[in-house]
């Protein structure tokens, strides 16, 4: 196989090198390049159908080159991930076994009395076993080793994660904080994802499986060696800044900005980056995200199921290593360490499963006649509380789309709301506040809290000429939404992250009233 051959042939798949390149250090892009043209036609071909066996190769021609082992890991990883396949759907019965090893997936059963291939049948529950059949959630996974095989959890400290947010005095006052940082100075520059979660606000208890928790996340660092699982809720994460590589138990994930994906409570994973990465985290306790409603809207639109993607399966049989699985309990952290890779999961099948969603594939509605809708026409996914109709946790975007309402104040009105609403923004800025909030940063309105356009934004939109016009091009803002009442730490608070004059924003409206004459 020639190399331009073998270029076009990774180019078929989804990311390819579109993503080494966008992603990997220039450097290790040009000796990956330069490797890929001295190996051999067999190892080649060897790569598209086994990656591992690129690895020695590889090594071996990035240190003739001039570089260093670290080099060929990078550039491996980045095409390994470069190719990745996915299963589409939400919701689905998945079935998926790594092409490596054919006829791992027992047929027929769920736990025969010897595997095949000698793995062990491990059952991952998302509900009751008595769940409704329509909302039950669990996967069958076929392993080399059980996950029960590890040392006693010992807690670990955190000084930013807590699930706990009764302690707290609340505020109802409107924040806005500026872009979470990243870690500066030594040791505190070298995160990794798990080390820079960050409680931003929160609301219930992880206890008794009822509430939510929202964090920023800053890494710099991969995890090595090490996964994370969250025995308290589901995950939906949004990255505003770097690529995020993700291994999890049922395959591999690549999700970059302007994605997002979720991993349910249980699954253990670990992330792996190339730059510095930064975004945003909710987290539901005791119920997972579903697709919203549509009714009159119809069959279609939204949040389209088909645009959901779940991982392949696929392992790794690494053993004799010090790997350490760190667990989020009740809000706390705990660490045990066990000999082998936690991901050894050779085959699986079921509906409880991490999946991943690109946002630009949202069809958006809005009016066309007159008026603001309201913005729950852009929930993505939503939790569900006991109550019809009221989410623990909606995740709505604001997409680019075309604004066409005639005689209408065209931005978001002034609200004051019976739910809780935060907000970030991945890239460009807020379409009702130009100024101050940023990428990477958040807003919190509290429950009943007014807000709205500053007034800017106000005097500019009162006096548009209503044309059509593209509404947030270029940018991508979202909303968590709460019918919970949200309590901020205090070191969300004090960190000198916290925007001060951001009451200063609605100041300057003016009063526009005029008392009419009497006749």
């Amino acid at each position: 196989m020639e190399k331009t051959d073998f270029i076009d042939r990774i180019g078929r798949y989804r990311h390819g090198l579109m993503w080494a390149s966008d992603i990997l250090p220039p450097r290790a892009m040009m000796l990956g390049v330069v490797a890929i043209k001295r190996i051999p036609s067999p190892s080649k071909s060897a790569f598209i159908d086994h990656s591992w066996l690129l690895r020695p190769i590889l090594t071996r021609y990035t240190l003739q080159l001039g570089g260093t082992s670290c080099f060929s890991e990078s550039i491996l990883a980045g095409l390994a991930f470069g190719y990745l396949t996915y299963l589409s759907g939400f919701g689905n019965e998945f079935a998926t076994e790594d092409p490596r090893v054919p006829g791992a997936l027992p047929q027929g059963q769920n736990s025969p009395q010897v595997c095949p291939h000698g793995l062990y049948a491990e059952q991952l529950s998302g509900t009751a076993f008595t769940a409704p059949r329509k909302e039950n959630k669990r996967s069958w996974l076929y392993r080399i080793l059980p996950s029960v095989v590890h040392t006693p959890f010992k807690a670990t400290p955190n000084t930013r994660i807590t699930n706990n947010f009764s302690q707290f005095q609340p505020t109802p006052n409107q924040l806005r904080w500026h872009p979470h940082p990243f870690p500066k100075g030594a040791p505190f520059d070298k995160v990794d994802f798990v080390d820079s979660l960050y409680t931003t606000a929160g609301a219930g208890d992880a206890t008794t499986r009822s509430g939510l928790a929202i964090y920023n996340y800053a890494a710099t660092i991969s995890m090595k060696d090490r996964c994370f699982y969250n025995a308290d809720g589901d995950f939906l994460i949004v990255p505003q800044e770097g690529a995020l590589k993700i291994t999890t138990e049922f395959g591999r994930i690549l999700v970059k900005p302007l994605e997002i994906v979720v991993i349910p409570s249980g699954i253990r994973f670990s992330v792996d980056i190339d730059t510095p990465s930064r975004g945003y985290v909710l987290e539901v306790f005791g119920v997972h995200f579903e697709l919203p409603d549509l009714g009159p809207i119809g069959a279609n639109g939204l949040a389209n199921a088909r645009d959901f993607e779940t991982p392949t399966a696929w392992f790794e049989d690494r053993e004799n290593i010090d790997y350490r699985v760190v667990a989020k309990y009740q809000g706390a952290l705990f660490e045990s360490t066990q000999t082998f890779s936690p991901f050894n999961v050779v085959a699986w099948h079921g509906n409880y499963v991490p999946f991943k969603y690109d946002l630009r594939k949202f069809m958006t509605i809005n009016t066309v006649s007159f008026d603001h809708c309201d913005p729950s026409i852009f929930t993505v996914l939503t939790a569900q509380s006991t109550r019809p109709g009221t989410a623990i946790a909606d995740f709505v975007i604001f997409p680019p789309r075309w604004g066409v309402a005639e005689g209408t104040f065209r931005p978001p009105y002034y609200h004051r709301n019976c739910m809780s609403e935060y907000m970030g923004l991945i890239v460009g800025c807020y379409e009702a506040k130009e100024g101050g909030f940023r990428p990477g940063g958040g807003s919190l309105h509290s429950i009943m809290t007014p807000h709205g356009p500053d007034a800017a934004c106000f005097e500019k939109a009162s006096t548009d000429a209503l044309k059509p016009v593209r509404v947030a091009e270029g940018t991508m803002s979202f909303m968590f939404e709460s019918s919970l009442s949200l309590v901020v730490p205090p070191w969300a608070l004090h960190d000198g992250n916290v925007d001060e004059d951001y009451h200063k924003d609605w100041l300057p409206l003016k009063k526009h009233f005029v008392m009419p004459k009497q006749a």
